[in-house]
């Protein structure tokens, strides 16, 4: 499959590009700095787009069999999340993509005690506005006519381990025995690239952690 990989040179893109490289597909790097992906270049395309621009990812993502999104605001910048949404969405329609899978938050997830994991009080102050948006940004992906899957991390995603080895669920947040609700950022590129190659969660949320 062509992959269009939005924000590829962050965190969570460059393991989700790696894992589709690894897995035969041709990927797309679209990103906003290009120079951040030259060592990359002998195996990946790369291409210079601007997220909140629908002409320019139209133009990125033309004749890609998937997107990709795993674009991430800069601090202080989080409200830009709602605007790449409805930039993506009109972007890859006019692309002529119809497949969107989104790198999505976990606050929106549901706790064991019925509320919200970012409304719960040990939930993070400082990243509060960040799971906000990232809900508001949910809400738009739910309306669009895109088959699109919205991957929702655990309650902590950081670079690990590729184990393969996890849990899947949907509206709830996943936790262990001791109430840790943690993934690797490896194991999420594998959740998100199983979704791809397996649909099972088409115009839905799902949610990975061990």
């Amino acid at each position: 499959m062509k992959i269009a990989v939005v924000g590829a040179a962050g965190t969570i893109g460059m393991r989700i590009a790696n894992e589709a490289i690894r897995r035969g597909h041709e990927v797309t790097a679209v990103v906003r700095n290009p120079d951040k992906l030259s060592e990359h270049k002998d195996k990946m395309n790369i291409v210079r787009a601007d997220a909140v621009d629908p002409s320019s990812i139209a133009e990125a993502v033309k004749g890609h069999d998937a997107v990709i999104s795993a674009y991430g605001p800069r601090f202080g910048e989080e409200e830009e999340l709602l605007e790449v949404a409805r930039a993506l969405i009109e972007g890859i329609r006019r692309g002529g993509v119809q497949r969107l899978l989104i790198v999505g938050g976990a606050g929106s997830l549901i706790t064991d005690s019925g509320e919200a994991l970012m409304d719960t009080p040990e939930f993070p102050e400082e990243v509060r506005t960040l799971a906000k948006a990232h809900a508001d940004a949910y809400g738009i992906y739910q309306d669009c006519d895109l088959d699109w899957s919205y991957l929702s991390p655990a309650a902590i995603i950081e670079p690990g381990r590729r184990t393969g080895q996890f849990r899947i669920g949907t509206d709830r947040l996943i936790t262990d025995e001791s109430g840790s609700s943690r993934i690797s950022a490896e194991d999420y590129a594998v959740a998100m690239l199983d979704e791809l190659d397996d649909p099972q969660f088409i115009r839905t949320r799902f949610t990975v952690a061990y």
